[in-house]
């Protein structure tokens, strides 16, 4: 993420992903967004189990692999992490945002509410073509993939016991040892 490429000012600004779980590279684009933003919006990805869907940009995306935090634990975790880094809670809003059903995003978010996408890979461009053709503007910003966290990396780190906990915000940190010792987070 390079500073400046987006000059406007919103008054909101939504965020995607699946956030399994929330990492550092996650809390750094919400920062970006408020600091360009009154609001940021950050929408949950396959909130529902049975929703998922296979996609040839990301061929894992839909599997329970890939998806070992339940929606309730991904708002939990993005909360903490944003409550921690001392963001105010009327600066942003948490929902489920079923990407794979634009028919009713305009119920969650007003048409116009520019969506904010961080490019890394084909499936980052997929994402952008939905909002597009849904009628919801895009700014997209090119992410340097040899710096990347992948929360890919961070759930084979906790599956195997290696140490992940910096590449995870405080907040949600705390949340995950938590939920390590209770033998509630895991990696697959």
């Amino acid at each position: 993420m390079k500073a400046g490429q987006i000059t406007q000012r919103f008054d909101v600004l939504a965020f995607t992903g699946r956030f399994q779980p929330f990492h550092c590279d996650h809390l750094a684009m919400v920062r970006y967004a408020l600091e360009r933003a009154a609001h940021v919006v950050v929408g949950v990805t396959n909130p529902d189990p049975v929703e998922r869907t296979p996609h040839p940009a990301s061929a894992h995306r839909h599997l329970s692999r890939a998806n070992p935090f339940s929606y309730a634990q991904r708002e939990a975790l993005i909360a903490a992490a944003l409550r921690a880094d001392g963001i105010a809670a009327d600066r942003f809003s948490i929902l489920p945002f079923p990407l794979e059903d634009p028919a009713c995003w305009p119920a969650l978010l007003p048409p116009g509410t520019p969506q904010l996408v961080r490019i890394f890979s084909d499936w980052e461009r997929e994402k952008l073509r939905r909002f597009e053709a849904a009628g919801y503007p895009t700014l997209a910003l090119q992410g340097d993939i040899a710096a990347r966290i992948c929360a890919s990396d961070v759930r084979v780190l906790l599956e195997r016991g290696e140490p992940w906990s910096s590449w995870v915000p405080p907040g949600a940190r705390e949340l995950l040892f938590e939920w390590q010792s209770a033998g509630l987070a895991h990696g697959g």
